[in-house]
């Protein structure tokens, strides 16, 4: 039986965000990666099922402030990855962080990404008193994964699509 891994997202409050249960794929030197097969689901909360048509990948980088998924066709955007806090691994079974709201996404025959959501980051610097590194890490990796994603650095270039096709058939 596959590894099974708790994926938990909260806000900065704790409140709990999204939500899944993903299978273990491995390591690499990008960071553990996690996988769906199509049909695999995603909670908002304590919110109903959210369904995936498509096979998706999710790397979980060693103390990087930031995490990334992969999303195979015909979901228009390759790439999303979400400005966290650094995933921390509770277990092998369970890794958790804090969303904090700014994310770089990339649509499917794009080259550069879009940068997501800076007026719910604003709005929750305040709301939620983000610290002052906490605003400089988000900021910091919110720049580099633009400049990262636009110049077709790995892991995003390609790296990827050896995880991916490990659950693409489910």
């Amino acid at each position: 039986m596959a590894d099974l891994v708790r994926v938990i997202y909260r806000k900065y409050d704790g409140t709990l965000h999204w939500n899944s249960t993903m299978r273990r794929l491995g390591e690499d030197e990008h960071g553990v990666w996690l996988g769906q097969p199509p049909g695999g689901t995603t909670r908002k909360g304590t919110g109903p099922p959210v369904i995936f048509e498509c096979a998706h990948v999710a790397l979980f980088p060693r103390d990087a402030w930031w995490t990334a998924e992969f999303n195979a066709p015909p979901r228009r955007t390759d790439l999303y990855a979400d400005i966290t806090t650094p995933p921390r691994w509770r277990s092998a079974a369970e890794v958790t962080m804090v969303d904090l709201d700014l994310d770089v996404a990339r649509r499917r025959g794009e080259h550069e990404p879009r940068l997501l959501d800076e007026d719910e980051f604003a709005d929750h610097r305040v709301r939620y008193g983000y610290s002052a590194e906490t605003v400089a890490q988000a900021t910091a990796s919110a720049e580099w994964l633009m400049a990262a994603v636009a110049a077709g650095a790995e892991p995003f270039a390609g790296a990827y699509r050896h995880w991916l096709e490990q659950v693409a058939d489910g």
